[in-house]
């Protein structure tokens, strides 16, 4: 049985503010994804002074049109103000970013009229990484991330240029705590999936149809056991070649497209329990 949601959550719960106040945003997609979506205070645009292409024309007239203040810069300036070579052209001055509650983020599937579907990492420390399952989450309808407050990655400029501008769209919060969010959440009715290496059900031979959170472990070490504990299910890919498992952006990718599939599929038909 699908557990009935109990608790009420704390509706307009402050949002924390990011420990990465100042630090610049960059790349092309997330500089403009950045400027459409509104979710941050934008002080400047450095762009590329040779610069051109669709995607910086786009850019330049958004921020013209909200005020932000525009330079023009060599390539190493804006190398030396993102710090990284890698930036697109486009370095963005802006306000820290701000994490959700874990009660804005359960409210989020009730709006929407749709069935849970968030994901947690579980000490995710490569920002990279993180960016990546943002992206895929993004395109697959995920409500909202969980990410532990200590020895993780957070939304840091490296993990917005890897999202693409999902970081900018998807709901983060961040917990002191991931056990005790986890539980929280099952007191709301969501079903907990982790991910693991082996030993696991593989996941197109359960039901993803259902209020749900897939758990994914961190690099080096995967999901700790007391999480894994937390766990009401594991969930196994197959691996038929000599490696033992994916990485984690990669494997988030995978899960987040079955429960996709899972639910597009089932469309308009009665949720059925996870077996």
């Amino acid at each position: 049985m699908i557990r009935e949601p109990a608790g009420e959550s704390r509706a307009g719960a402050p949002r924390e503010v990011s420990d990465e106040e100042d630090r610049p945003l960059y790349g092309r997609n997330p500089g403009l994804e950045l400027l459409r979506t509104g979710s941050r205070r934008v002080e400047e645009i450095a762009i590329l002074s040779e610069g051109r292409g669709p995607a910086l024309h786009d850019l330049l007239t958004l921020a013209k049109r909200q005020g932000v203040k525009i330079s023009f810069r060599t390539r190493d300036q804006l190398t030396a103000i993102a710090g990284d070579p890698h930036h697109q052209g486009v370095v963005a001055r802006v306000a820290g970013a701000s994490y959700a509650s874990l009660s804005d983020l359960l409210e989020i599937p009730g709006r929407r009229g749709e069935a849970a579907f968030f994901l947690a990492l579980d000490q995710v420390q490569d920002p990279r990484n993180l960016g990546a399952v943002l992206r895929s989450a993004e395109a697959t309808g995920v409500h909202g991330l969980i990410v532990p407050k200590h020895h993780a990655a957070g939304l840091t400029g490296a993990a917005a240029k890897s999202a693409m501008g999902a970081a900018e769209l998807v709901p983060v919060a961040r917990e002191t705590n991931l056990v005790q969010a986890l539980e929280a959440m099952k007191k709301q009715g969501v079903w907990i999936i982790g991910a693991v290496p082996a030993v696991g059900k593989v996941p197109w031979e359960m039901d993803l149809t259902g209020p749900l959170c897939v758990v994914l472990g961190g690099e080096a070490e995967g999901l700790r056991p007391l999480v894994t504990r937390t766990c009401d299910f594991l969930v196994s890919l197959p691996m038929r070649g000599r490696l033992g498992s994916l990485n984690v952006s990669a494997a988030a990718a995978v899960l987040c497209y079955e429960v996709a599939r899972q639910r597009g599929a089932e469309k308009g038909l009665d949720r059925k329990p996870l077996t």
